[in-house]
């Protein structure tokens, strides 16, 4: 009996969904956490629906930290889909740290799409 192997997208457990860094680094509490941050720690998206500045906004944390914002040029479709419901399915990680960089430089997500588990 031959055995049968996977692909590549099926053996896949999440795709790339989204890329950037954090606006508004400066003006949260980053800065107290900085430290603690590394690549591949996990974050949290909140969508903020009454934000008064940006109907789409998404909150990025750290913990119970707030480190900023999922830019505003990025957020639609995330926070379309998180309006919907969907929330769950995406992880959001540190991709990349540059303590020397302008603080809206300094911390780069990457978010993911986590595979149906149907």
């Amino acid at each position: 009996m031959e055995k049968k192997i996977k692909s590549l997208h099926q053996l896949e457990t999440k795709r790339h969904f989204l890329s950037f860094n954090i606006a508004g680094f400066s003006y949260h509490d980053g800065c107290e956490v900085f430290d603690q941050l590394k690549i591949g720690s996990p974050l949290r998206l909140i969508r903020e629906e009454d934000n008064r500045y940006d109907p789409n906004a998404v909150a990025v944390f750290f913990g119970d930290t707030w480190l900023g914002y999922v830019p505003r040029q990025k957020n639609n479709e995330l926070a379309l889909l998180m309006d919907m419901g969907y929330d769950d399915i995406f992880v959001a990680r540190i991709q990349q740290l540059n303590p020397q960089a302008h603080p809206e430089q300094q911390v780069s997500v990457v978010v993911f799409v986590k595979k149906s588990k149907v």
